[in-house]
């Protein structure tokens, strides 16, 4: 065993020396293997950043109220006197004046251009009272001041300002045949909520025509484990029928979907670009055994066994397609992490995140650049197990 394994480190050794010596094929190899893993690595980061962004938003303290089966704002309607009955329901934390901390929302689409490219896309305007901001933990306002109760005001989260334009502080924004003014920027820690425009519910109402009617109610728990007494309640009582669950949850199956759909697309194209890697991965390795033919046939000569041949050559096909997923993980940690860019939420509205490259998909990342080199080297590295000896002295 410690000959046949001195065999495989002399003649690995030899394989690594020679390959200057093919410079631009091995390159091309490399190369190669590093666009499978940088467009593989692209994708998952935009998923990893997606469902950062959703499944970092909300809390267990809050609850999402829904009509029954709604599954999404967009789907759902609530009257008033509805979120009369929620305001009396258990469980419920109440503010320093008494009132209950219980927010109905009005969730709606409205045009935005985006800052890159200058396209449409649908933005969320949500209509809220005061109560909305004091119900979400991590909400500080980084510009100018709240919007004001009947006015036609505009508070805009710092992620939209940042790919969409026009929402600039101080800027006038026409919405739904009024002009809107942007007087206040707020920050949510980058969750989901930083992708909306928030209004006064009143105003939304009016100008949208749907006086008393809401998509949702946001609910404050006096403790994340208050949330079945709650769904007791609306259980108990017919004229409710509205689902609840708790916010982090809501987000969690919003994002499910997208994320799935955006791994979906970034795998099987990675694997076709693979089957291309492949290709210039056998032709690197074929004509690297076809240049060392002679070489070989003398190591065997000398004594040396197929199988160091096998693995050498092996191991040669694996340290470039190991190069060529470092370089390809390099390639998109520079040029797409911490990017920010926007995509089709749940509600049919963009949602702004940031790209997140984390070790975990730089590992699979190069697990797939591995085993592109494994196949790869794997038919060559039999090949030069069997070159025939007569060929160290020239002949066949």
């Amino acid at each position: 065993m410690p000959r046949l394994l001195a065999q495989i480190a002399a003649v690995t050794a030899i394989n690594v020396k020679s390959m200057p010596q093919r410079a631009w094929l091995s390159a091309s190899t490399v190369v190669a293997v590093a666009l499978v893993v940088a467009v593989l690595l692209s994708f998952l980061a935009m998923a990893n950043g997606f469902e950062q962004t959703l499944r970092g938003t909300g809390s267990p303290e809050v609850a999402v109220l829904l009509r029954g089966g709604a599954g999404v704002e967009i789907n759902s309607s609530i009257s008033r006197d509805q979120v009369r009955l929620v305001e009396e329901a258990p469980g419920i934390a109440r503010g320093a004046d008494g009132r209950p901390l219980v927010s109905a929302e009005l969730y709606v689409t409205v045009d935005g251009r985006k800052r890159a490219g200058g396209s449409k896309a649908n933005v969320t305007l949500r209509g809220m009272g005061p109560e909305g901001a004091a119900i979400r933990p991590g909400f500080r306002i980084v510009g100018g001041r709240m919007a004001q109760p009947g006015s036609a005001e505009l508070m805009v989260g710092q992620s939209l300002v940042r790919e969409f334009a026009g929402f600039d502080l101080g800027s006038r924004v026409r919405i739904a045949n009024a002009d809107w003014t942007v007087v206040g920027v707020f920050d949510m820690g980058g969750s989901v909520f930083e992708s909306e425009l928030w209004a006064d519910i009143a105003t939304v109402q009016s100008l949208f025509r749907r006086t008393n009617v809401f998509q949702s109610i946001r609910v404050r728990l006096d403790a994340p484990d208050r949330l079945p007494a709650l769904r007791a309640y609306l259980d108990a009582d017919p004229r409710l029928k509205l689902d609840a669950k708790s916010e982090v949850a809501y987000f969690a199956d919003q994002a499910s979907s997208t994320i799935t759909l955006i791994r979906f697309l970034g795998w099987p194209l990675a694997i076709a670009m693979a089957v291309g890697a492949l290709a210039g991965a056998l032709n690197t390795m074929y004509s690297a055994v076809a240049a060392r033919a002679q070489e070989i046939a003398t190591l065997r000569c000398l004594g040396f066994g197929g199988i160091p041949s096998f693995v050498g050559t092996l191991i040669e096909s694996l340290l470039l397609a190991l190069l060529g997923g470092l370089l390809g993980a390099a390639v998109t940690w520079a040029a797409f992490d911490g990017v920010t860019a926007s995509t089709l939420g749940s509600g049919f509205t963009q949602v702004v995140f940031a790209f997140r490259l984390s070790p975990v998909l730089v590992f699979q990342g190069v697990v797939l650049a591995l085993v592109v080199g494994l196949l790869g080297g794997l038919f060559p590295a039999w090949r030069a197990a069997h070159v025939p000896i007569v060929r160290a002295y020239g002949n066949g």
